[in-house]
């Protein structure tokens, strides 16, 4: 009869040693960076994240995700026609497809920390154009006066995700209009209760 007894109360306190808390990405403070490279240079611009969250327990990152509006890329290296000629290419079916694809989305499947300093290596399921593959990066998050800092760097396969255009894995001959397959994302989401 005793142990029937202290079993709620076990839980109850088991409960109570864990502290979660839920953070709602500040879309305004956060940014994410895209660095796309060719035979001749990059090409380097912004995305805006649409809606995000990220979950911590007693100071450790356990879960989050985020959207991306795909319809705010904007190109940060030129501007006037060009820059527009690019940020509608990029839209365009030969890349993100906006019109059928107007969101990309991240959720993290796994944050195994690697120290005490607030490092991760961080597993998840990228999105885009349709299209899921788990994508694997190091990240930094900080917790700090009920906000949360976190940056990362995401280097992703675009062929993975129906975006062949002008690649030299796919096509002969492009010489040096060749675009290639892998480009970068750096992420900053801030994070707030």
């Amino acid at each position: 009869m005793k142990k029937l007894f202290f079993l709620p109360i076990l839980a109850i306190l088991a409960m109570a040693a864990t502290v979660s808390t839920n953070y709602n990405v500040d879309t305004q403070s956060s940014v994410i960076v895209w660095t796309g490279y060719k035979v001749t240079g990059k090409h380097t611009g912004t995305v805006k994240v649409q809606s995000g969250n990220l979950s911590v327990d007693n100071g450790v990152l356990t879960g989050g995700s985020f959207t991306v509006d795909i319809n705010s890329i904007t190109c940060t290296d030129m501007e006037g026609e060009y820059g527009a000629k690019l940020v509608g290419h990029l839209k365009s079916d030969d890349f993100l497809g906006a019109n059928a694809f107007p969101t990309a989305s991240f959720v993290i499947t796994k944050a195994i920390p690697q120290d005490t300093k607030g490092n991760y290596k961080i597993l998840g399921n990228l999105t885009i154009k349709g299209i899921t593959k788990e994508v694997k990066f190091f990240a930094n998050v900080a917790e700090s006066n009920g906000m949360v800092n976190a940056a990362g760097k995401i280097t992703i396969d675009r062929s993975e995700f129906n975006m062949r255009y002008g690649s030299g894995s796919f096509f002969d001959g492009l010489g040096d209009k060749t675009i290639y397959d892998e480009f970068d994302l750096q992420i900053s989401l801030v994070a707030k209760k």
